[in-house]
């Protein structure tokens, strides 16, 4: 018995090893305290305060300036045509993924997500290519709010897909034949039984979007032209044109007002609409298509997703081989030529470099802090201790998803441009900014696999004599290592993609490939637009590959976005 006595005292130790697990989350929540939350309270307060003390008179100046107003309208309206306009589109596709089996559906699944992760100013100039001056469509809409609605539904058409279309999957097809059995059309099926089984699913992918196109950037600002002006696009123009940095930080907090209500709605709408459902596997609600009907679904969606989504990227790709001379490498082999690369004669070349050694920075900082974090909220739910802590800390550490890439650059701009922490001339606040963005999406994909962890097989191995480090080396991290290797991979695309914080804080001397490609659209003359569709091809392709690895390291079970 008295043997036995340290077997019994182990579990103790184990419990107090929850202690230890909110220890990992001190990190990267001071991270997001210095890097997001300092900057944004910044913001916050430079657009309230003024030169005598606080002075909410002049914001309320900003905010009844008609043109201001204009801008706000613009933002607010384009983000709701850009949602309603995407699940109009992609419910279609939901359902052909959910509910038929076609051959190549497993690659086709995997390709959506290209759009989604390609970097906007790519979609930008991709879109210029089909939609632009001279672009194959023969159509010019760049400039109109037609290339914007576009663009976002090229950009989030997969966030509907995916995110509808996984959850219809396991909606098993009893309910719809008793319906039918019961004289229901098919109308009447999706509206009475189908669709109130999907609106949670429904309402997420809806706020995703109007949130992605509420905070658009790269896309409104290259295909926007002058008329077509968001509240991210006004932020960038009042700091970089016109220097005023009151008025902009005036319209931050305006945006920041608007996204915390956009989370705080979907919070509450996902608890209400929540509905419990018997789960079936996807593989036994999907059929082969059969009949007329079907099988023209089928195609129709095909045809579709061929022509937003794959018609942009090809132009894009066989633009960049057609020079003024004809077709060639010319756009490719002048991007070591720094006499026509950005206006500081930068080459294109060197701002790959630039990103690719960004982006590896930023990468480590995302997965070390982001792998603490997991490892804090995943620990603590496993254990059923301190919930209430785990799901603030949860959100905490989701918030700078849902918020503006531009806003964290300008946090950044202002903030750090004086003591105590004066980093205007460093070079890491570009990995710094790029992390924060990539932070959120670390956390998505780490924290479903340490969840999948059986506790008991770390209890066993406590039981037996090992450290929580020698448990976390031989259990969790063999188990979690192709998720960390996906996130690894994932916030590398991100932040190699990076625009909205990067074009404020790169140095003139050090641009990465988005900054090049925005400074090579601005320059008159077909030669500079195709040398940004160059780059922009050198870009989609790097970033294709790392989602390609990405997908086939991703775990069972793991977070789609």
């Amino acid at each position: 018995m008295v043997g036995h006595l340290p077997l019994i005292a182990r579990p103790t130790k184990s419990r107090l090893g929850v202690s230890s697990r909110l220890l990992f989350a001190v990190p990267p929540l001071m991270f997001l305290s210095v890097f997001f939350v300092w900057p944004v309270a910044t913001i916050v307060v430079r657009g309230l305060q003024g030169a005598a003390g606080w002075d909410f008179s002049a914001f309320g100046e900003i905010v009844g300036d008609p043109s201001m107003r204009r801008v706000a309208w613009f933002t607010l309206w384009e983000s709701v045509a850009s949602t309603l306009l995407c699940l109009l589109v992609g419910l279609p596709g939901a359902a052909l993924f959910a509910r038929y089996r076609f051959r190549g559906k497993r690659l086709l699944w995997s390709a959506l997500l290209v759009p989604f992760v390609l970097p906007t100013v790519v979609v930008g100039v991709a879109m210029l290519g089909v939609y632009g001056p001279g672009g194959v469509s023969g159509l010019t809409l760049s400039g109109t709010i037609w290339a914007i609605l576009i663009a976002h539904v090229f950009f989030n058409y997969a966030v509907v897909v995916r995110t509808v279309g996984s959850a219809w999957a396991t909606i098993g097809p009893s309910g719809e034949n008793a319906a039918r059995m019961l004289g229901a059309d098919s109308w009447q099926v999706f509206r009475k039984v189908t669709l109130p089984l999907l609106r949670p699913a429904i309402a997420a992918a809806a706020s995703i979007v109007f949130l992605f196109s509420f905070t658009s950037f790269g896309i409104v600002l290259i295909l926007g032209g002058i008329r077509q002006r968001t509240i991210e696009v006004e932020i960038y123009e009042q700091t970089a044109r016109y220097l005023h940095l009151d008025v902009a930080a005036a319209l931050t907090l305006i945006q920041l007002i608007a996204v915390v209500v956009i989370l705080i709605w979907f919070s509450r709408s996902q608890d209400r609409r929540s509905v419990s459902f018997e789960q079936h596997a996807a593989s036994s609600t999907e059929r082969v298509p059969s009949g007329l009907r079907q099988r023209l679904f089928v195609s129709a969606n095909l045809a579709f997703m061929a022509a937003l989504l794959a018609l942009p990227l090809a132009v894009l790709f066989v633009r960049s081989f057609s020079t003024p001379q004809g077709w060639g490498l010319d756009f490719y082999q002048s991007l070591g030529d720094a006499r026509r690369g950005s206006t500081s004669f930068v080459a294109p070349i060197d701002a790959l470099w630039n990103s690719l050694v960004f982006a590896l920075e930023a990468t480590i900082i995302a997965v070390v802090l982001g792998a603490c974090a997991s490892w804090a909220i995943a620990g603590t739910d496993l254990v059923r201790a301190s919930t209430r802590w785990t799901r603030w800390a949860d959100v905490a550490l989701m918030i700078p998803l849902g918020t503006s890439a531009v806003t964290v650059g300008f946090g950044f701009l202002i903030t750090f441009d004086e003591a105590p922490m004066n980093l205007r001339s460093s070079l890491w606040l570009v990995p710094l900014a790029q992390a924060i963005v990539a932070l959120p999406f670390v956390v998505r994909l780490l924290v479903p696999a340490l969840r999948s962890i059986d506790p008991v097989m770390r209890e066993s191995a406590a039981l037996l004599g090992a450290s929580p480090r020698r448990v976390w080396t031989t259990i969790d991290l063999p188990i979690v290592s192709r998720a960390l290797a996906a996130a690894a991979g994932f916030a590398f695309a991100v932040s190699l993609g990076e625009f909205g914080a990067t074009v404020f804080l790169a140095r003139p001397d050090r641009p990465t490939v988005p900054v090049a490609i925005y400074r090579a659209l601005g320059r008159p003359g077909a030669y500079n637009f195709g040398q940004a569709m160059a780059l922009s091809v050198v870009l989609m392709v790097l970033t294709v590959g790392v989602l390609l690895m990405v997908d086939r390291l991703r775990t069972p079970g793991s977070a789609e976005f």
